[in-house]
């Protein structure tokens, strides 16, 4: 279960940034300061097209883990999420 909160985390991550309004949307306690620090930049850039959705990013962090930076690898790694 640790794989699938920490790549709602990082989808969380993304929709926050993108879609909702910051003031008005209450981070998962799974989106720790370190992971949007760590992940952020690098899921905006492979992960975010028109219209996504928490889904989309999901899915997107799953396929593309290999492609994110180390500093987000890792992070992901400590919630326990691992690429496939």
């Amino acid at each position: 279960m640790g794989a699938k909160r920490s790549l709602l985390a990082c989808a969380g991550v993304v929709a926050v940034a993108t879609v909702a309004v910051a003031e008005e949307f209450q981070m998962p306690p799974e989106v720790t300061p370190a992971l949007r620090a760590a992940c952020e930049t690098d899921v905006r850039r492979l992960c975010i097209g028109q219209n996504p959705t928490v889904a989309k990013v999901k899915r997107c962090v799953a396929l593309k883990y290999f492609q994110l930076g180390k500093k987000c690898q890792v992070e992901l790694a400590s919630l326990g999420f691992g690429g496939r």
